[in-house]
């Protein structure tokens, strides 16, 4: 079939000299062999930017992730970045997984964020998305970013954004990158040439800091102690958590940490699962098969970029379960609360309604806590006693994308801001337990 015209101006815009040859010689190669399908596809539209930033296939296209694509998002960011911080030295923090290509990209970024006078802190090697949320903050950065498509499978890759507090970007900064971002209409308003004067590598010393970071927030190292020897399996799926889960482990005093080691080297081809989804059975057969060979007490997994967690555990029959996100979330909000309680760490007007939720009440008198989602940007808590959108329900609505993540930039202030959602949640709940109770004539 013939290309729209549309299309078809825009696959000869991309053979012209502002694109390389290796990107020329592979739009031909779909031409010569009548591909119109995929040129279709590929060419259709341009790739979004959206309020995270970009997602999808890689390749040649104005609808692919490729250098191009990448470079006119990061320079719209980098208007952006001056318009919002003027007389003021610009700092970046650029992290990348282990997606093929993840490394080239975070190049080719930093390239771009240098040659518009921002220094650069580029991570020397892959990194998970939570250090480099860290990263931001510690190192005083107004942005970053993170090359990764987070648990899609390998034909992907992307591009997440940041802000200045270590949380992808929300209103108005989303909407406003996007404006700079769709201003660029040709790659001759990107500038391609590095300053490497202007670009620093990091590595080591972010993850000593970050290492010492997160022990401070250890809410009872005590109990760690009681259980040093929990028998936990994890696998990095082949991804960036191997830099960091197992050693944060040991950090903390887990001294029985066994790796899943055909899924320990990190591959952006992913070759033991189809997508590297933590959530997915498939996915975390293989950390099964070996939990329950060495009798394991706990399954963890991370996605790529390690901002996604998948928990495995055995029921009462001793079988191997996986924890959806209402359940491990619920699981990590009840320890949140009581172990900050029975330590002394929170006030009484913070837990003034803890009894509520830790007294032993039964599970019918109270509302039930489930999926607290922990995003780069917020705390959301999802109230599943009943799905009704009343009474400022709308408030524990949102799906975060990226499911239940770890403890992003180690915030002992987002904790708090938790806490005070959890105080909202319990007076919600109570609402609707009042609503409940039968009306006599």
């Amino acid at each position: 079939m013939a290309l729209a015209p549309e299309i078809q101006h825009t696959v000869n815009t991309w053979l012209t000299p502002e694109y390389d040859a290796d990107t020329q010689d592979a739009i031909r190669a779909l031409q010569a062999g009548g591909h119109d399908e995929a040129l279709t596809d590929a060419f259709y539209r341009t790739l979004e930017f959206g309020t995270g930033g970009l997602r999808g296939i890689m390749g040649p296209g104005s609808n692919r992730m490729n250098r191009y694509t990448l470079g006119m998002a990061t320079q719209g960011l980098c208007n952006y970045l001056k318009h919002s911080f003027p007389n003021q030295e610009i700092k970046v923090a650029i992290a990348h997984d282990s997606r093929n290509n993840s490394p080239e990209f975070a190049q080719i970024a930093a390239g771009i964020f240098s040659g518009n006078g921002i220094t650069v802190y580029l991570f020397d090697a892959l990194r998970p998305t939570p250090e480099l949320s860290f990263a931001i903050r510690e190192l005083g950065c107004q942005s970053g970013c993170v090359i990764t498509a987070s648990h899609n499978p390998k034909e992907y890759n992307g591009y997440k954004v940041y802000w200045n507090d270590g949380a992808q970007v929300v209103a108005p900064h989303d909407k406003n990158i996007i404006v700079e971002v769709n201003r660029i209409a040709s790659v001759r308003e990107v500038n391609f040439e590095a300053d490497p004067s202007k670009i620093i590598s990091v590595g080591a010393d972010i993850d000593a800091r970050y290492f010492a970071r997160a022990k401070q927030l250890s809410i009872d190292p005590a109990a760690i102690q009681r259980q040093h020897d929990l028998n936990i399996v994890y696998t990095p799926i082949h991804g960036s958590g191997i830099t960091l889960v197992p050693g944060l482990l040991r950090e903390f005093g887990f001294t029985n940490v066994r790796v899943v080691e055909a899924q320990a080297t990190p591959n952006g081809d992913f070759p033991t699962v189809h997508s590297p989804n933590p959530e997915e059975q498939s996915a975390m057969q293989l950390a099964l098969d070996q939990a329950q060979a060495t009798n394991a007490d706990l399954v963890l997994a991370t996605d790529p970029d390690a901002d996604r967690v998948g928990v495995g555990v055995r029921n009462d029959r001793g079988d191997w379960v996986l924890l959806n996100g209402n359940q491990t979330a619920a699981l990590l909000t009840h320890y949140l609360l009581s172990a900050r309680h029975r330590t002394g760490q929170a006030q009484q007007s913070t837990f003034g309604n803890e009894q509520v939720a830790d007294s032993g009440t039964s599970q019918t008198d109270r509302p039930q806590c489930a999926d607290f989602h922990r995003t780069l940007h917020n705390c959301r808590i999802h109230c599943v006693a009943d799905r009704e959108q009343d009474d400022g329900a709308d408030q524990c609505k949102d799906e975060a994308e990226d499911g239940v993540e770890q403890l992003n930039g180690l915030d002992v202030e987002r904790v708090q801001r938790f806490e005070v959602k959890h105080r909202q949640w319990l007076r919600l709940g109570e609402r609707r337990q009042q609503r409940r109770q039968p009306r006599h004539s």
